[in-house]
């Protein structure tokens, strides 16, 4: 199975960015990954996904200040998280099923 980790995430001021970082175990050139976060005391939610051919999709919550993107060369994916704002705390994870990253940590404060 492959293996995913996840890394980039840390403590940022509302309105800051971090940038996430999602690097597979194996090469991920014709393979779709999704984004997911889980906030404390809530479910696991969807973010974003970039598939194959590079198409993506977002949560509307996220649309317009996320951007997921992929370098296959290095077989990781990124999300870019601007305009954070406290309700972005979570922990993070990526997604390559039924494979599950160990998550990173994003804490907004206000």
């Amino acid at each position: 199975q492959v293996q995913l980790v996840e890394s980039g995430g840390g403590l940022v001021q509302a309105g800051g960015s971090l940038r996430l970082s999602c690097t597979a175990s194996r090469s991920i050139s014709s393979i779709s990954l999704g984004w997911y976060r889980q906030a404390p005391g809530k479910q696991r939610e969807f973010v974003a996904a970039i598939f194959s051919v590079g198409i993506t999709n977002y949560a509307d919550s996220v649309k317009g200040r996320f951007a997921v993107s992929r370098d296959n060369a290095k077989n990781t994916v990124y999300l870019q998280m601007n305009s954070l704002k406290p309700e972005d705390t979570a922990v993070y994870y990526c997604n390559l099923p039924p494979a599950w990253g160990q998550g990173t940590q994003v804490t907004v404060s206000s």
